[in-house]
């Protein structure tokens, strides 16, 4: 027992005649419970050496020291009840009411309104304490049932970082432990590990494709952790995929699961693979390279992990992985082009600065953001929204390299001349000629007249300027305004001669009609064409002849004597055939070709014939 100072006895005895717990005592002295258990008791007993802690003294030769008689063995009595072997100081206060606490208790309600109800109607006299302690023991927790996943073969692997071995670091000549990668396939617990140094987006992709290409194949889903080298940003419903992990599962066909946050019960098998590694193939291990690890690693899965007989599906871990090997993906052809990303602000002079070169960025706006992937050999230019590809370069290694295209650059004297070259080459050799010895005479100044002799070939044809430099050539002329004075003359004299040729005398213009040409018809088809809508009109009246009372008898073919026929040379239209109105031959109603068209050239072929008809 605790020796202690008279005063915290004195203190515990007066808290204990006061009906003070044995909690509310430790929690006002800091003395700890059991020894207030065991002073309690000495103080209910009343024994005052021991209270006291001073030694018995014997005061004569008959006396001795109080002998202590053993405890008293436990009554054979099946009917006594189990809580009355609980000392009396030990029993809760709420041992009376335990029922009703634990009717409480199943139905959800907590210590404080149990408490309140033993207060209100059942006279309970102890503390809160004493309640929340009681209904804490009677709650039970059911223990939380799992599911047992189960995937097809080829279906699913699952990846993680462990920790390995401790290993001799060359750099600093410590030893310290890499990390360990490891990846699982569900169907067949076959596992891939290899330990790293340091973790990045290159090497955790480069560690995934090594884990393909030793299963031979790829699974159609890989369930992986938030870790920063796979996943952006971590999201219930629409997780951020790292762009350089995203494409590399792309490249091989793969798509990523990542398992919620603080949730490694989705991806178990792989925790397990990393326990197991851990403590059976490194456990107490110490390798003096990291290559020595990896060769330890491989032999231990290849020897013992692959060929042993797995705990819960009581088969060979070896036999599944051939089963699941002829359902894994097959693996591409290429290998896949890794990639380094970034943003880029696009330039006034429309590029953006990738290293130290420059390349163009059109369609991009000016001011604008854009996305960067440097590959080894090339240089994509994306949209940052849409991630569409804007523009390829090849890279540049050398330092200061611009790739902008001539045409996608503003005016600027010391590119022009080159320009201006290639435009007088296109127009001709004299031009060209011109141009060079323009330049050569002048230098760059001559680039203001040679935009002079451009501007020609935009008012005159190509011919015309060729003639005119051809011209300034003979005569030594090296301005452009004599070149364009040069091409005006030629230009009017060509004009000049055309319309010259074109004159034609009135004599001679009659000597150029003819009555046989394909576009002209027959007068033959003109006259079954009059014919026949004369016939078609013969039983219709003139309105204009019923106010003379000059009708047409329709019966007998007279015509009265207003009427006339046409008797032009060449007609062979009959005599007694009416003939139809001004007024329907205009409108179009009354003469028809023999396919049903209007015949407008009756009209015009026959119009002296026509004027002579008089309608009354």
């Amino acid at each position: 027992m605790n020796v202690l100072k008279p005063y915290q006895k004195n203190t515990i005895i007066t808290l204990l005649e006061r009906a003070c717990s044995q909690h509310e005592i430790c929690r006002i002295t800091g003395i700890d419970r059991k020894t207030i258990r065991r002073y309690e008791l000495l103080h209910k007993e009343a024994i005052p050496d021991l209270i006291s802690n001073s030694p018995r003294v014997a005061t004569g030769p008959g006396q001795g020291e109080i002998q202590i008689p053993p405890p008293r063995p436990p009554g054979g009595d099946a009917s006594k009840p189990l809580e009355s072997k609980i000392p009396e100081h030990a029993r809760s206060a709420c041992e009376s009411h335990r029922e009703w606490i634990e009717a409480q208790v199943r139905l959800k309600r907590n210590a404080m309104a149990i408490y309140q109800d033993l207060v209100d109607h059942h006279g309970f006299t102890a503390k809160y304490n004493s309640v929340k302690r009681f209904v804490r023991g009677l709650r039970r927790t059911d223990p939380e049932q799992f599911d047992r996943l189960d995937f097809l073969p080829g279906e699913e692997a699952q990846v993680d970082y462990g920790e390995g071995a401790p290993t001799l670091d060359p750099k600093t000549g410590k030893y310290r432990r890499p990390r360990l990668f490891v990846m699982t396939l569900r169907y067949s617990r076959r596992s891939f590990r290899k330990v790293v140094w340091k973790s990045s987006k290159e090497v955790w992709c480069r560690l995934h494709e090594e884990a393909f290409r030793y299963f031979g194949g790829c699974p159609e889903y890989v369930v992986l952790d938030n870790l920063k080298e796979g996943v952006i940003r971590p999201d219930i419903y629409e997780p951020e995929l790292n762009r350089l992990y995203e494409a590399m599962l792309l490249h091989y066909g793969v798509i990523a699961d990542p398992a919620r946050i603080r949730d490694p019960n989705r991806k178990g098998t792989v925790e397990s693979a990393i326990q197991h590694t851990q403590g059976t193939a490194l456990k107490g291990k110490r390798f003096e390279s990291i290559d020595e690890q990896n060769q330890h690693l491989m032999h231990w899965e290849e020897k013992w992990a692959a060929q042993r007989i797995h705990g819960r599906a009581k088969r060979q871990v070896e036999a599944m992985f051939q089963e699941e090997k002829p359902h894994l993906l097959g693996l591409p052809i290429s290998p896949f082009r890794y990639f380094e990303e970034g943003t880029r602000t696009v330039n006034d002079d429309t590029t953006i600065q990738v290293g130290q070169s420059s390349y163009a960025a059109r369609p991009a706006p000016i001011g604008s953001l854009v996305l960067v992937r440097i590959y080894d050999l090339e240089i994509e230019i994306r949209d940052l929204k849409t991630q569409a590809v804007l523009r390829t370069h090849p890279r540049a290694y050398r330092k200061g390299n611009l790739l902008l295209p001539d045409h996608e650059r503003p005016f600027n004297p010391s590119r022009q001349t080159q320009y201006l070259m290639n435009k007088a080459e296109k127009i001709g050799p004299n031009t060209l000629q011109l141009c060079q010895q323009l330049f050569e005479s002048q230098g760059r100044p001559a680039q203001k007249s040679m935009w002079g002799i451009m501007g020609i070939a935009g008012k005159y044809p190509a011919s015309i300027v060729e003639q005119a430099c051809s011209r300034a050539l003979e005569l030594n002329i090296r301005t452009s305004k004599q070149v364009r004075q040069i091409a005006d003359q030629l230009f009017e004299n060509v004009v000049a001669r055309l319309n010259q040729a074109e004159v034609i005398q009135p004599a001679d213009r009659n000597n150029h009609l003819t009555q046989q040409h394909p576009l002209i018809r027959p007068t033959e088809e003109y006259g079954d064409l009059f014919n026949q809508s004369a016939r078609e009109n013969s039983g219709q009246t003139n309105p204009k002849e019923n106010n003379t009372n000059d009708d047409v008898d329709a019966g007998n073919g007279e015509v009265p004597e207003t009427t006339q026929t046409v008797g032009s040379e060449g007609d062979t239209g009959n005599p007694g055939d009416s003939i139809p109105s001004i007024q329907s031959v205009i409108h179009g109603n009354a003469v028809t070709g023999p396919a049903g068209r209007i015949g407008p050239q009756t009209l015009q072929a026959d119009r002296a014939s026509i004027r002579t008809v008089g309608t009354g």
